[in-house]
């Protein structure tokens, strides 16, 4: 592995250099990064870095999946539940069982258990890909929301879906009453050993006398914790990670110091970046060892590409139809629940819905993980050709709808759905109401002295406050804290404001992160 660090120093150059090209053209990054890593892979005499496919899920996944968690906004997933777990779930078993009819009526040697298997290995649909694309156009958050947390929770379904059809496939049976009671253990007892550990790991970061960069390192370490334990008893490691994660983002501000805070989420956000960098790039940099294997497979490179193409057809094809069902249904069941919007929403909303399903990272990952050999020591069937589909799939997907989005998205001129209040008056109310609380919490509890601290008179001009700081000594420790008390007090009030379903969550994490910002400015 040595030999391999400067190509892989060289593969991080190319990884920021294709980024920023990316950035300057606005696309995708994962759309150049793929295809980098096609020029590169036909480079003469570059290297093949090969992965263990046992541990290709292992390296990539956890992590992504916990940085995905704290991202999003768990208020407005529950708003949004229902078409959310739609897509999550049931969208992504009918694809698994459609591609699977496919497969076993046009493929030679096809079962349908490899064809759900490929069913499951290209389900889950890509977050990054279609959340790097609304970067660049302006897009309602409620689009955005559905997009990226169902392709958080569809990891889960459709990993779920691959693990059984593989167990048909390698063992050749298939008993209905254990799978069943077998899916109920993948799903509750993966929540449940996820919701545990991140019981266990709040607790060790409130009793354990560590620092921020234990702290954070802690963070690093509890999603592979969450989904090696899980897997290890036959649950779900990727919803271990959800709920763990989810459990986590709910009581970071109790769990981890102000410092800590700001120290990971610096930490995260490179880390996020550069294994989403090396991920999107190996899908480009496996084509050569796919192609190695289509030709041992004894089959043509174009009769497996229209393999491909076709597959990809269905895949796209039944999450449009799924998508206009969605709002067929949502629009009867309005006269009989309570629904998030009951307006007529157009045929606009699910087309962008439908068109947003790029497959990425985690189809090639799980792809890789296809077992070599059976039970039995064979060879596991069609595994190179299941590869080069899934490879055509994504290169696809994310080509063709990924380059087309933001002009489908332009297109559609989507209306206000006035789901927030405007971005400033909220921001508005969030300063007024923080400093109000300051101002009742000192009032309350430090009405004697407050004229005796600089610190906590909290002057009117930010600047006057500089300048008088400045005049000051220093300040006592017990003036810090009590400005410190204030600040969580204020942090309290943002936890108030943020059930009022119309405020952007993403503006309350803002004011979260200012917070403690000037609480690290404070500590001891």
């Amino acid at each position: 592995m040595v030999q391999y660090f400067p190509y892989l120093l060289l593969l991080m150059v190319a990884i920021m250099l294709l980024i920023m090209f990316a950035n300057r053209l606005k696309v995708a990054y994962p759309i150049l990064l793929v295809l980098g890593g096609l020029a590169i892979s036909f480079i003469p005499n570059v290297p093949t870095i090969t992965l263990n496919p046992d541990l290709v899920l292992i390296i990539f996944l956890p992590p992504l999946l916990y940085a995905d968690v704290f991202s999003l906004s768990l208020k407005e997933m529950w708003k949004w539940r229902r078409i959310i777990f739609s897509f999550a779930f049931i969208v992504v078993f009918i694809t698994a069982a459609a591609v699977a009819w496919v497969a076993n009526m046009v493929f030679p040697g096809f079962s349908l258990a490899l064809g759900f298997l490929l069913g499951g290995v290209i389900g889950s649909t890509d977050a990054v890909s279609a959340s790097t694309i609304m970067k660049f156009v302006k897009v309602p958050k409620r689009i955005s929301t559905i997009i990226e947390s169902e392709s958080l929770l569809n990891d889960a379904s459709s990993l779920i879906v691959f693990r059984f059809a593989a167990l048909v496939v390698t063992t050749g049976q298939l008993v209905w009453t254990d799978m069943a009671l077998n899916f109920l253990w993948v799903v509750i007892g993966g929540t449940l050993i996820g919701l545990g550990v991140a019981w266990v790991m709040r607790k060790l970061h409130k009793y354990l006398p560590t620092d921020a960069n234990m702290d954070v390192i802690l963070t690093f370490i509890v999603p592979y914790i969450m989904y090696i334990v899980a897997n290890e008893v036959g649950a779900s490691g990727v919803l271990a990670v959800v709920a763990g994660g989810m459990y986590m983002s709910f009581h970071l501000t109790s769990i981890l110091a102000a410092s800590t805070s700001n120290k990971g989420w610096a930490v995260w956000d490179i880390l996020g970046f550069v294994l989403n960098g090396l991920a999107f790039m190996l899908i480009g940099l496996a084509l050569p060892e796919v192609l190695i294997g289509i030709e041992a497979e004894g089959m043509s490179l174009a009769t497996a590409t229209n393999y491909g193409l076709l597959i990809t057809g269905v895949v796209v094809g039944v999450r449009l139809l799924s998508s206009y069902g969605a709002l067929l249904i949502t629009q009867v069941m309005k006269h009989f629940i309570t629904v998030a919007d009951r307006r007529n929403l157009g045929f606009r909303l699910p087309l962008v819905l439908g068109w947003a399903g790029m497959r990425g990272v985690l189809s090639l990952a799980v792809a890789l993980s296809i077992p070599l050999t059976l039970e039995n020591g064979e060879p596991f069937p069609h595994r190179s050709l299941i590869l080069y589909i899934t490879f055509i799939v994504i290169l696809a997907t994310l080509l063709v709808q990924g380059l087309s989005l933001p002009a489908l998205i332009r297109w559609a001129k989507f209306p206000d759905y006035e789901d927030h209040i405007p971005e400033a008056e909220a921001e508005s109310l969030i300063r007024k109401s923080l400093a109000q609380a300051a101002l009742d919490y000192m009032q309350k509890h430090y009405k004697e002295g407050i004229n005796d601290s600089l610190l906590l008179q909290n002057q009117k001009d930010i600047w006057q406050y500089q300048l008088d700081l400045s005049k000051s000594n220093t300040t006592t420790p017990e003036e810090r804290k009590k400005y410190i008390a204030i600040l969580h007090h204020q942090r309290e009030i943002l936890r108030q404001l943020n059930k009022n379903p119309r405020i952007d969550e993403e503006q309350i994490r803002n004011f979260h992160r200012q917070l403690n910002l000037e609480e690290e400015k404070w500590e001891e």
